[in-house]
């Protein structure tokens, strides 16, 4: 994680990698760098938005359902969340406010948040996964034997298909 961030540097929207400012697009992730100077208006932006948010929500703010899960995990979700300064409800389908005796409660968030919810939900997830450690820009690829040559899922690693497995992470594919 960074702790500063340089005006006059590069960034990834992204995966947050740092850039000089004459490189202009993410070696990992092909997008279009953006300013030290604009993301720190973003979180300036961001941080305004979450001073001014209220962390009630009334009972006739419309709700959508962002999760369903065993209590434990929609508890912590929720306390993400407000970590985020984005406010939440854990509750039991069919209604009420406890769930706690129920098997799985709805993490529900004001339709307003959406956009901020969805990130920061993906952005948990790549963390509590270990995504966020990783390279997944070749999870798609296919081992496909009637080719002659594949691309490792793993790793990237390019080979013959005549090899079951990958010479550079040694995935199996048989």
């Amino acid at each position: 994680m960074r702790h500063d961030i340089e005006p006059d540097l590069n960034y990834c929207p992204q995966c947050d990698d740092e850039y000089r400012a004459d490189i202009h697009s993410c070696a990992d992730c092909g997008l279009a760098l953006i300013s030290g100077r604009q993301l720190l208006a973003q979180q300036a932006e961001r941080q305004a938005q979450q001073r001014s948010r209220s962390l009630v929500i009334d009972p006739d703010e419309p709700l959508l359902t962002a999760r369903k899960g065993p209590v434990m995990q929609v508890k912590e979700l929720q306390a993400y969340l407000l970590r985020r300064g984005i406010p939440s409800l854990a509750v039991k389908e069919g209604g009420g406010a406890c769930g706690c005796k129920g098997a799985e409660l709805l993490l529900q968030v004001r339709a307003s948040d959406q956009r901020e919810v969805m990130v920061a939900l993906a952005e948990e997830y790549r963390h509590s996964t270990g995504l966020a450690d990783h390279d997944t820009r070749f999870v798609g690829e296919v081992f496909d034997v009637q080719a002659a040559e594949t691309v490792c899922p793993a790793c990237g690693c390019r080979f013959a298909t005549s090899n079951a497995t990958c010479p550079d992470c040694g995935l199996c594919f048989a």
